[in-house]
């Protein structure tokens, strides 16, 4: 069954089909640039899809012929997004940053699908999910530099982990624009997919995983993210705790019953 639903504006659309929520930024006109209104409703749908049991993944994608060009520089140009003090302009945006931690930190996959540019706080959120597929068009530019300012939204954390400081620092300083291949190469995007395969292809595989054995994934992820920062004894300890873990669920016994049986495991997230 697939259900669909858009926020007020029409600026963000959903499906929710195979256990996946696919959330698309819908203002194509602008690239998909980014309003308070978008980020607050991304984040919103996300954490409702976090106690959602229906919800095995989550993809963010835009619409049009790109992902997301960042924040609306033409909103910036005009004042409409200043503020006249430090604090007014600092709390509202660490509010607005929380969408990254959250994409990162939900114990479910997240999968950004992304076609041409991905660039400032854009290419962020992209960063933010735990896979990125794109296809020949992608663009892809931290931006930042470009209009005077220094990165929101977690992109230097997110872009160090994924190439290492020192091409991080390049891509952020000269902000160069980096295509397809090299994405690939530098480990930026996970799979690269023919234009007319990209969305078949990236509903598949997150179908596939939304079909998984949810408490092991879930728990992976956290082993994952802890190993980001953590000691290999905080990671030993961690993974002997969620692998007791996930040796007590449903999911397990039945794929080690599948394994003997030699059949496909179905899971139910228990």
């Amino acid at each position: 069954m697939t259900t669909n639903w858009n926020d007020a504006d029409g600026t963000l659309l959903g499906t929710h089909e195979d256990g996946v929520l696919t959330i698309t930024l819908n203002r194509p006109e602008s690239l998909n640039a980014v309003t308070g209104a978008m980020l607050q409703g991304i984040y919103d749908r996300v954490l409702e899809a976090a106690a959602d049991d229906d919800v095995g993944a989550i993809v963010l994608t835009g619409a049009g012929r790109g992902f997301c060009a960042g924040g609306d520089v033409k909103a910036m140009s005009g004042g409409s997004e200043r503020a006249p003090t430090m604090e007014a302009r600092l709390d509202p945006l660490r509010r607005r940053m929380e969408v990254s931690r959250l994409l990162h930190d939900i114990p479910k996959p997240t999968i950004a699908m992304v076609r041409g540019p991905a660039a400032g706080a854009g290419l962020s959120l992209a960063l933010a999910c735990d896979m990125r597929m794109a296809d020949p068009s992608v663009k892809i530019v931290t931006a930042f530099a470009r209009v005077g300012l220094s990165g929101d939204f977690g992109g230097t954390w997110f872009l160090t982990q994924l190439v290492g400081p020192a091409k991080a620092k390049e891509l952020y300083l000269a902000s160069p624009t980096v295509l397809a291949d090299e994405a690939l190469r530098l480990g930026i995007v996970n799979r690269l997919y023919e234009a007319d395969a990209l969305a078949a292809e990236t509903q598949a595989f997150a179908a596939k995983l939304a079909s998984g054995p949810r408490i092991a994934l879930a728990h992976i992820k956290r082993n994952l993210n802890a190993a980001e920062t953590g000691t290999l004894a905080a990671s030993l300890d961690l993974e002997a705790l969620h692998h007791a873990r996930c040796g007590m669920t449903e999911d397990h016994a039945e794929a080690a019953k599948a394994f003997v049986e030699k059949r496909v495991p179905v899971f139910q997230g228990r």
